[in-house]
């Protein structure tokens, strides 16, 4: 079978299930172009994210330690977050920054886009690299986020994600087009 030969999908209704504040469950009705049975589908609606890789003048990556409600732990990731509406994502990555690291990022790289998961979301995550951030801020979290800064040498992320120890698989994405970016 050739790949051209998949068809996409004709969405005949959708219709919100559960509002979550920060994501919508949603119910569509889709036709199958193989057989034109309708299926029910679930989906996660939610609006475009955002992953920064933040390396200062010294080589180090600025990364976050954060408890996740999901995973029940403490997770070492690096800046991200949700891009406000009439947000650009370049900007959401900066503010992002700032915000959970009071570090400043003054120009940022795309590297570019990712889907989450197609199989259930609807969003993107645009990934971004600045060099040479440098910190001017205090940390200024949510009352419903805390962040702790640690400072990685670059040469160690690898390490600490072959080890599992940076585990959060959109962080990992990103880190992993940065490595490759930054192995000129």
């Amino acid at each position: 079978m050739m790949a051209d030969s998949i068809k996409p999908w004709q969405r005949q209704s959708s219709k919100q299930l559960v509002d979550c504040k920060i994501f919508t469950v949603n119910e569509s009705v889709s036709i199958s172009p193989e057989t034109a049975k309708a299926h029910n589908f679930y989906f996660i609606n939610s609006t475009d994210w955002v992953n920064l890789v933040p390396v200062t003048a010294n080589n180090e990556l600025v990364c976050i330690r954060q408890y996740r409600h999901g995973f029940e732990n403490i997770t070492l990731e690096i800046p991200g977050g949700m891009v406000d509406p009439g947000e650009s994502p370049a900007i959401a990555a900066v503010r992002e920054c700032l915000e959970e690291t009071g570090y400043e990022a003054t120009e940022v790289e795309s590297l570019g886009v990712l889907n989450p998961n197609p199989a259930i979301f609807n969003n993107r995550l645009h990934t971004y690299i600045a060099r040479d951030v440098h910190c001017v801020a205090d940390i200024n979290n949510t009352s419903t986020e805390h962040t702790e800064v640690e400072l990685i040498p670059l040469p160690v992320v690898k390490d600490k994600l072959m080890a599992g120890e940076i585990n959060h698989a959109l962080v990992a994405a990103s880190l992993w087009r940065a490595l490759y970016l930054l192995q000129t």
